[in-house]
């Protein structure tokens, strides 16, 4: 399967995840990442506000506050660049991609300013490679990144497939 292929695969079952199982899975991989080193170690952390078949997001948001940590959120650039500035949950509108994202009100945070990034991805393979959306918004991203970078993914998201020269691999998969 080439990428595409890959990435519609993958939507449509993530899609067809039982909400029960997910919930379940969620969790298990939220206490995965808290027990981390890098979520330990990481004052300011970006992750991302997820589609209803992804991760859960808001779990990691919610814990990572209450850890007395800053959160920010992607919001996309026009000419396909990405930004991440501070969450607040009342200045959110939606992205072209009907993704959740920081309004104008929040600035941008420099990527030397972040300690950790939660990657999402539909596909990964064992080299930690993803495959994403299809719009290389994180690997652009990340190919200037210093900082520590993780994803949160079901098992049936562990996918053998040839990455690009252009792809970044994410340092570390939790995985249930």
């Amino acid at each position: 399967m080439n990428k595409k292929e890959i990435r519609q695969h993958l939507i449509k079952s993530l899609k067809t995840q039982g909400q029960k199982e997910k919930a379940g899975l969620d969790k298990l991989l939220l206490e995965e990442v808290i027990k981390s080193r890098a979520y330990q170690d990481s004052q300011v952390i970006a992750t991302y506000m997820a589609l209803a078949f992804e991760y859960n997001t808001q779990l990691l948001i919610e814990r990572a506050v209450k850890d007395g940590k800053k959160i920010l959120i992607p919001r996309t650039q026009p000419q396909g660049e990405m930004v991440f500035a501070p969450y607040h949950p009342d200045y959110l509108v939606k992205s072209q991609f009907g993704i959740l994202e920081p309004d104008g009100r929040q600035k941008a945070v420099a990527s030397s300013e972040i300690d950790l990034i939660h990657v999402p991805g539909l596909a990964f393979n064992p080299k930690g490679f993803r495959i994403g959306f299809g719009k290389g918004y994180y690997d652009r991203y990340l190919g200037n990144f210093k900082g520590r970078t993780f994803s949160t993914i079901y098992a049936r998201q562990r996918i053998e497939f040839q990455e690009d020269a252009h792809d970044i691999a994410v340092m570390e998969v939790f995985s249930q």
